[in-house]
């Protein structure tokens, strides 16, 4: 039977309940609703209300299309009220437990705080949840010069405020906050290390499969990006007034058709993060290098085989041969304006660190190659930078294989979410392996190292053997697979090729 639970916030009173010794708390507004004078405006703090806010069940997700991770049937969208957050917490009480607040990922197109869990995270650890809706694709990530910018991370910091200003009522510790997500929840996390206005509201970082990249962030692709928009929209200027009014549907059935096409092609969205002199004064990586994050602790990670979760979903096509392989390299290496000739340099240098130990088939290669450019290098490049100031930088490397659609997912883009929460169950869920007693020693190990760095910004424990900080020299590595084990310098050959070029 579930327990209801009455809390009285800064902006007035919410109804939660109790189950499985968590209490939880969702689809709490944390801002006013973006839509009339304040669609496409920075996000501003829920005004206060009278009365008790029901909060036993999700608020509604940010319009977005369906994506291979969306539930079925589908929730409900509601841009007025898609602004909410969630909480889950082992006491509403003194107890000052640290805060890991999540930020999901999904291309800054799609996703929703509710698809994660926090029940077992929570219980486990004796810590405060908190996961997150932000605006998405055109509602959050449009780029007009001068006048609009990185509204969904804005969302993000003003749900850190409102931690800040609440969590204590739901036995959290507002000065020991972890920031943690996938994906682009990772690019997000390390992003905010970098915009002033989240600065203080945060302590640590954990970054998974996902970190800001060297060759994302620049204003003329974002320009360019909302010159598209704006001409599929029908709109034949910048027009803040008429781009308020168009209907929230033609707005999705436009990002969707966008979205399309540029998987189709290969491009990036034409939406996402950009420096605007503001919000975000610089590159990220700029501003890390420059010591403006030096106050944070930082975890960051990726998986394996990263890729191979779009290789195996894509619609079938033919058997990547040599040339192929050329090609659809050439394009990446090409972006940073490289010959052929260092694109033969990168084939071969992948061919031959994994020789006799590892697959060489050229889609084999293809997938290690886009894992790396898209996911480890950033990562990489992310650690060397705050480690230089900051002691406290970690590095792992999950591994774990997914044994699920016949084993092409290896240890795939977004696997280990499912570990970090331990949200196993009987069966096998999409690419996620059904609960097993080795599902389950990984699972544990990896929330207690999550947990304990949450707590005290050292994510070692007596399961694990010693996870020694990052730095330029070893580059100890935490593998977390079937064996857990500390290796310096992983796959350093693959490493290495991409130093000059990003």
């Amino acid at each position: 039977m579930e327990k209801e639970i009455i809390i009285e916030t800064k902006q007035g009173k919410i109804k939660g309940y109790e189950r499985e010794g968590i209490k939880k708390f969702k689809g709490i507004p944390y801002a006013e609703p973006p839509v009339g004078k304040l669609r496409f405006r920075p996000s501003i703090r829920k005004e206060p209300w009278s009365g008790v806010l029901d909060c036993t069940k999700f608020g509604p997700d940010v319009p977005q299309r369906d994506s291979f991770f969306t539930p079925h049937p589908p929730p409900l969208q509601d841009e007025e009220k898609c602004l909410t957050l969630n909480v889950w917490t082992p006491g509403v009480d003194d107890a000052k437990r640290p805060v890991l607040f999540w930020i999901h990922g999904g291309g800054f197109s799609f996703g929703s705080g509710s698809l994660t869990d926090g029940t077992n995270l929570a219980k486990f650890g004796n810590a405060v949840i908190v996961s997150i809706n932000y605006r998405l694709g055109i509602f959050g990530y449009i780029f007009i010069q001068d006048d609009i910018a990185n509204l969904g991370q804005l969302d993000q910091i003003t749900a850190l405020e409102w931690v800040r200003d609440n969590i204590i009522l739901f036995g959290g510790d507002p000065s020991n906050v972890t920031i943690f997500g996938e994906s682009t929840g990772g690019v997000a996390v390390s992003t905010l290390m970098a915009m002033p206005a989240a600065k203080g509201l945060f302590n640590r970082v954990i970054s998974q499969s996902g970190a800001v990249h060297p060759g994302s962030f620049h204003p003329k692709v974002g320009i360019k990006g909302a010159e598209r928009i704006m001409r599929e929209l029908g709109l034949k200027r910048f027009d803040l007034e008429l781009l308020k009014k168009v209907p929230t549907q033609k707005i999705v059935d436009v990002q969707t058709k966008m979205e399309l096409e540029a998987r189709a092609k290969g491009r990036n969205f034409p939406y996402g993060v950009f420096i605007d002199g503001k919000s975000l004064p610089k590159h990220p990586l700029e501003a890390i290098r420059d010591g403006f994050a030096s106050d944070l602790e930082l975890i960051v990670g990726t998986n394996q085989d990263e890729m191979k979760l779009y290789s195996a979903i894509a619609p079938p096509r033919k058997i990547l041969d040599e040339e192929g392989l050329f090609k659809r390299t050439n394009s990446i290496i090409g972006f940073f304006n490289q010959d052929g000739g260092v694109t033969q340099k990168v084939i071969d240098t992948y061919k031959k660190a994994r020789e006799g130990k590892l697959p060489t088939e050229p889609q084999e290669i293809l997938d290690a190659i886009t894992t790396d450019f898209r996911f480890r290098v950033s990562g990489i490049r992310l650690a060397e930078a705050q480690c230089i100031h900051q002691p406290n930088v970690f590095s792992y490397l999950f591994t774990y294989k997914s044994p699920e659609m016949g084993g092409k997912l290896g240890a795939c883009h977004a696997l280990e979410i499912t570990f970090v929460f331990g949200r196993f169950s009987e069966t096998a869920r999409g690419i996620v392996p059904k609960k097993s007693k080795e599902t389950d020693v990984l699972s544990k190990k990896m929330m207690k190292s999550w947990i304990s760095y949450a707590q005290n910004g050292n994510p070692d424990h007596d399961g694990i053997p010693k996870w020694s900080p990052y730095e330029l020299k070893n580059r100890s590595t935490m593998i977390f697979g079937p064996e857990i084990k500390v290796v310096d310098d992983p796959f350093k050959m693959e490493r290495i090729v991409w130093d000059g070029i990003f």
